[in-house]
């Protein structure tokens, strides 16, 4: 169920000296969403940025890290941005010893409508929570099978899966572009607790193999991704953002435009 005007289709976007003119051709080209990574955020402002640059895409942090800018920071970018009717709050984190504790207090201080608010979620209680504190959940690095269990327990709520694309189909230069990410966030103790959650093994996580690599990551021609990518909505995702890996998002965004046309 489409609450957020986020549509089906959304691109995420890397900062670059050309980023906004890029945002505006990847909206023209008929994305509904431009995400802004978190890793891009070093400041807010990047996300008022974008919001004024555009004028029909909705604009999405994923995410903003919630140890890095404080509930008061938050609330003051969103009370900028509501009125345009384009901007919803991503948010994640925290990476601590006690992660669900931490959120829970930043959401208990932070000043922003539930129903504009989506939390990045992989295991059960951090579901559980979107479900309940927020409009929904942002997950990236998972299967089409996740999918469908995370959209058994978030009932109505709103699911954003972000996947990883690689537009090219060389086998070997296509997992290289998937491993420069994978490197670092098989690393991350809550991806990795999700990749076995998901019935991978510790050797596919520690080797980065081609099983977990061609199960979170999808490469290959346009009609490969769009084949992944319905296998995400088949299975209960409301809003699929792709992630481009080994081109510019520009240069992605222009060959997987017929994507959007075609999930309309």
């Amino acid at each position: 169920m489409d609450t957020l005007g986020l549509g089906t289709i959304g691109i995420s976007i890397d900062v670059s000296p050309s980023h906004l003119d890029d945002a505006r051709e990847l909206e023209s080209l008929g994305f509904t969403s431009v995400w802004l990574p978190g890793g891009q955020l070093d400041r807010l402002g990047r996300l008022a940025d974008l919001v004024h640059a555009t004028e029909t895409a909705t604009i999405v942090p994923g995410i903003v890290p919630v140890d890095v800018y404080s509930p008061a920071q938050t609330g003051e970018l969103f009370d900028e941005l509501s009125g345009t009717g384009r901007f919803v709050l991503g948010l994640g984190g925290p990476q601590s010893a006690r992660p669900l504790a931490g959120l829970r207090k930043y959401l208990d201080e932070l000043e922003v409508p539930a129903d504009h608010l989506l939390l990045a979620a992989l295991g059960p209680k951090k579901l559980e929570m979107a479900r309940d504190r927020a409009a929904g959940a942002i997950a990236l690095l998972v299967t089409p099978e996740w999918t469908a269990q995370a959209r058994s327990a978030l009932g109505w709520s709103t699911l954003v899966v972000d996947q990883f694309v690689v537009v090219e189909s060389d086998p070997d230069r296509a997992r290289a572009a998937a491993r420069e990410p994978l490197s670092f966030l098989a690393t991350v103790p809550g991806y990795r607790q999700n990749f076995l959650r998901m019935g991978f093994t510790e050797a596919d996580v520690d080797d980065l193999s081609d099983r977990l690599v061609d199960g979170l990551a999808v490469w290959g021609s346009v009609d490969d991704i769009a084949e992944r990518v319905s296998a995400h909505h088949a299975a209960g995702a409301d809003h699929v953002v792709l992630a481009p890996l080994g081109a510019s998002s520009i240069e992605a965004g222009r060959a997987l435009s017929e994507l959007v046309v075609l999930s309309k």
